[in-house]
C-alpha cells in the first residue's frame, strides 16, 4: 500500500467516515490515477475536471455517481494533500430530481404474486410497506418492532450516516410481520 493511500485511509478514519464511504472515495482516486497513469497528488484541478467530464459525456455515468466522485475528490485534495484551493474549484453536477413512480395497486399485487417463496414476499412487502433501506431490512430484529397500538414503529438502529430512528408501522404491515414470524 502507498504512503499515499494509508494517509488518505488515516484520514478518512480519524473523521469516522463510513466504510463504504472509504471504499467509494478510495477507488475514486485509484479510477483518477488510472485513467491518467500517474499518482493522483501529480494532477490539477484542470485535469480532474476533465476526468470528471469524461464520465459525463463519454461514459454516461450519472450525475450523482459523478458528484460522490467529487465528494472524494475534495476530500482527497483538501484533506488529504491540503490543496484547499483546487478542491474548491472541482464543481459539483447539477442533479435534476424527479419524483419517484407510483405503482398501481393492480403493479404492486402482481409484483408481489410473482414471488414463490413467502420469505422474499414479506422481504418485498415490508420493504415497500416501510421504505426501510435494504442494510435497514437485512439487520432488522424482533426487538426493533414495537407494537403497541398507540406507537406503531418500527426503531432502526445505525442506518444510513449512523443514525437511529423510528420508522411508521402499518396495522397491515405488521400483520404481515406477525405471519412470517408463525412461519
Amino acid at each position: 500500500m502507498s504512503p499515499l493511500r494509508q494517509q488518505m485511509i488515516d484520514a478518512m478514519v480519524l473523521r469516522g467516515l463510513a466504510r463504504r464511504t472509504q471504499q467509494a472515495y478510495l477507488s475514486v482516486v485509484a479510477q483518477l490515477a488510472a485513467h491518467y497513469h500517474c499518482s493522483p497528488d501529480r494532477l490539477d484541478a484542470a485535469q480532474v475536471k476533465a476526468w470528471l467530464l469524461h464520465r459525463i459525456t463519454e461514459r454516461h455515468l450519472a450525475y450523482t455517481t459523478v458528484n460522490q466522485a467529487v465528494c472524494a475528490l475534495k476530500f482527497f485534495f483538501d484533506i488529504v494533500l491540503g490543496r484547499t484551493a483546487e478542491a474548491i474549484t472541482i464543481p459539483y453536477a447539477h442533479t435534476p430530481q424527479r419524483q419517484p413512480e407510483i405503482l398501481s395497486r393492480e403493479e404492486l399485487a402482481r409484483l408481489f404474486a410473482v414471488t414463490r417463496h413467502a420469505k422474499a414476499r414479506t422481504f418485498l412487502m415490508l420493504a415497500y410497506g416501510t421504505g426501510l433501506r435494504l442494510s435497514e431490512l437485512c439487520h432488522l430484529r424482533v426487538a426493533d418492532i414495537d407494537s403497541h397500538a398507540d406507537r406503531m414503529c418500527i426503531r432502526v438502529v445505525q442506518g444510513k450516516g449512523a443514525k437511529d430512528r423510528y420508522v411508521p408501522l402499518a396495522a397491515d404491515v405488521l400483520q404481515l410481520l406477525r405471519a412470517w414470524w408463525r412461519i
